[in-house]
């Protein structure tokens, strides 16, 4: 609108009169510029409304279910208070903490709650401090509920961790200084049970920066069900290489950060399982074989004194699941699952564990289903079937013998919440609307509540019964809805384009909202690309691709071969070869769409973040079909990555050297084509700025012109609104620039 109006303006200029030409000029300029400053505000705006969050909807509610699954706790009133609630209702039950009625109670508001077995007591935490990106210390509060008190969980000067109560809630492990403390509420006294926690040597009941980022625990501790015994795997990361960086924070001399990190092929945290007895105060190490033993990502109690202990092998292709008697330590070998390529730990981790069974998601038949064994180790029965994966498993009641799980049954690019009895096998579809659905169930699995969008409407968040009928809508974005209505944003449009190979590749479009077919638009593909991970699906998401799009651009992004919801063959076919097949098919999509009438086949740009950025360079270095592309965060040399997830997806850099050389970046500098821009953050402790820097000296001695950019002490997320507003602009301008 505003250009055509420009060009006719302008047109009048050339019909007038001599004498009137110098004022018409004038005010043509005049109404050129007001146009273009409301343009480029209106453009600001919706990019600062972005990154501040302003069309992020509500989503998941934090809270912790009640023993029974019958109520749910709750902070409120900006966390000064805690309030127990109805799931059948939603309504309120009582107020179990108020931080200006409990005695002795040094804080106004409180930054996070966990509330005991028993619900007799809370432990409240303030002054966080965060660790890694899960992982943080904090002072925490105990709370008697009865009494209405509050006092300090320790004297200890030292910040705690990872507080794991008892079964019965009377007692309380957790973590100072890498040791482990246990606190008896009953008699109001604390003791040292380990004794040889050092920085940077040994870790108890804790885990290491790799078990936290790569298999998703900060702690592994666990009470025996009649809380004799308290379980740990201790970690001995002295043999670890540090890896350092520096914080400049506006300091004079910027202070030196190191931190234990194993790369590919590289010294792991040697780990142990064991038990502390209480009443004896004896710790006992657990009989686990050592030569399969390379990783212990879960241990969990299944009565007494069984324990179970999940281990896997170093190349990740070998899981073991154990019960070991804790009282002579021997263990037995329950389950053994072996895979050609690797065990995908992400459905291990959900392992639920019922009196005489268990059950867990395996990909032995292809794709991720679920299974039923015996506790001695005999399969009972596959409980899914089909040539699809089951996304996650969420809940099991015990009583009724059900489990509940996610799955893409319907499309990949779908998620529904279905529940399946474990006796008869009888399943039934819980969620009613068609999208993506995840589920949060409470203990027991009586009660869900549901939170479900499509692509083109933000989050409903709704409570149901166990049988999926609807109880009531907590919260369905209304106000958000109704503001991007007004905004007329750009729809998401689903279609598939071929691989490299052929295979169809699930991919979205956003066009530009004034979209004109008989135009020629630049294009910017988005791709993340990384083993198991989607960026399609039908989901809400109102991100920087929108305001991408507002500046003229035609968005994709397509999920090339080696990402997840489609069987194990085609999440797994990138094993040992990383970054080839995922930057062919990014490339034959790009050529699909210079095939269009509607896009300009020489203004096609690839953007990254992470994997996604390690893609980027190796699509613009494979290919001369990229005029510009955008590396946040880059991994350019898998041996500058950590061991856990470079050698799941590519073994150890001596196992696989030919892999680890034919996929790095760094290698293809030289035949680098486009225009780059690389961003990273310079105390990225995930992707190190090691990466963007070797890849940069490499670009120099290839004599390739690149742009750099580099957030200040920003770890690998960006994070901060400004932070973000100024990245997005940088990578848009830079774009506009270039193509």
């Amino acid at each position: 609108m505003f250009f055509n109006l420009r060009n006719h303006l302008i047109f009048d200029i050339f019909v007038i009169s001599k004498k009137e030409h110098k004022m018409k000029r004038n005010i043509v300029l005049l109404i050129i510029a007001v146009f273009v400053s409301v343009n480029i505000f209106g453009q600001s705006t919706l990019l600062k409304n972005i990154t501040s969050g302003k069309y992020k909807p509500s989503e998941s509610i934090d809270l912790i279910s009640s023993a029974d699954g019958e109520y749910y706790f709750k902070a409120t009133d900006a966390n000064s208070k805690i309030v127990k609630y109805s799931y059948k209702t939603g309504e309120e039950v009582e107020t179990v903490f108020d931080a200006k009625k409990a005695r002795e109670c040094p804080f106004d508001k409180f930054e996070g709650f966990l509330m005991s077995p028993d619900e007799k007591r809370l432990l409240i935490y303030i002054n966080s401090e965060r660790i890694y990106r899960h992982s943080f210390k904090a002072d925490y509060y105990y709370y008697d509920i009865r009494r209405n008190h509050v006092r300090k969980l320790t004297e200890n000067k030292s910040k705690q961790m990872v507080p794991v109560f008892s079964k019965n809630g009377r007692m309380l492990a957790y973590v100072a200084d890498n040791d482990i403390w246990l606190a008896k509420f009953d008699f109001e006294t604390e003791s040292q049970i380990t004794k040889d926690g050092e920085a940077r040597k040994i870790i108890n009941g804790a885990t290491d920066w790799v078990y936290e980022e790569e298999f998703g625990v900060t702690y592994l501790m666990d009470f025996s069900h009649d809380n004799r015994l308290l379980a740990f795997v201790r970690f001995d990361e002295s043999d670890v290489s540090e890896f350092s960086f520096q914080f400049f924070e506006g300091q004079l001399y910027p202070s030196l950060f190191s931190f234990k990190y194993p790369k590919a092929g590289e010294k792991n945290s040697k780990v142990s399982c064991n038990v502390f007895d209480i009443e004896s105060k004896t710790i006992r190490k657990v009989d686990i074989p050592e030569a399969e033993t390379e990783y212990i990502p879960k241990i969990e109690f299944v009565d007494d004194v069984q324990l179970a202990v999940v281990t896997l092998n170093r190349d990740q292709n070998n899981f073991n699941l154990y019960f070991s008697n804790t009282r002579s330590t021997v263990s037995k070998l329950i389950l053994n699952e072996k895979n050609e390529r690797y065990v995908n730990f992400v459905l291990l981790s959900t392992i639920f564990f019922l009196p005489d069974q268990f059950i867990y998601l395996s990909e032995k038949d292809g794709y991720s289903h679920i299974y039923n064994y015996s506790n001695t180790g005999v399969l009972r029965k596959q409980l899914t079937t089909g040539k699809y994966d089951v996304t996650a498993l969420l809940s099991v009641d015990p009583e009724n013998k059900v489990v509940y799980y996610e799955s893409a049954e319907e499309s990949p690019l779908k998620r529904a919440i279905y529940r399946v009895d474990i006796e008869k096998g009888n399943k039934t579809k819980l969620s009613a609307q068609t999208g993506t659905n995840t589920a949060r169930f409470s203990n027991g699995g009586k009660y869900f509540i549901n939170q479900w969008s499509d692509a083109n409407t933000p989050s409903v968040i709704s409570v149901h019964e166990a049988k999926g009928k609807q109880l009531r809508i907590i919260d369905d974005n209304k106000n958000l809805r109704d503001e991007l209505t007004k905004l007329n944003l750009p729809k998401k449009e689903f279609i598939t384009v071929k691989a490299a190979d052929g295979t169809d590749l699930n991919t979205y479009v956003i066009k530009p909202a004034n979209f004109d077919a008989s135009r020629k638009y630049p294009l910017v593909m988005l791709q993340y690309s990384g083993p198991d991970s989607q960026l399609v699906l039908d989901r809400f998401s109102a991100d920087w691709e929108l305001y991408l799009a507002s500046q003229g651009f035609v968005v994709a992004c397509v999920d090339g071969r080696g990402t997840g919801a489609r069987g194990e063959d085609f999440r797994k076919c990138t094993y040992m070869n990383m970054g080839i097949i995922e930057s062919d098919d990014q490339i034959a999509a790009a050529r699909y769409f210079a095939s269009l009438s509607y896009i300009d086949a020489n203004r096609i740009g690839i953007w990254g973040w992470s994997y996604g950025g390690y893609n980027a360079l190796l699509c613009m270095s494979r290919s001369d079909v990229f005029k510009a592309g955008v590396a946040i965060a880059p991994v350019t040399d898998w041996r500058f990555y950590d061991s856990v997830y470079t050698e799941r997806f590519m073994r150890t850099p001596q196992q696989n050297m030919a892999g680890y050389e034919k996929g790095s970046p760094i290698n293809y500098a030289s035949s680098l084509t486009g225009n780059l821009l690389l961003i990273h953050g310079s105390a990225d402790d995930n992707v190190h700025y090691q990466n963007t820097m070797e890849y940069a000296k490499a670009l120099v001695n290839a004599n390739k012109h690149f742009d750099m950019f580099t957030f200040t002490d920003k770890e690998h997320s960006i994070l901060g609104a400004q932070s973000r507003e100024y990245l997005y602009t940088k990578v848009v301008n830079f774009f506009s620039k270039n193509m």
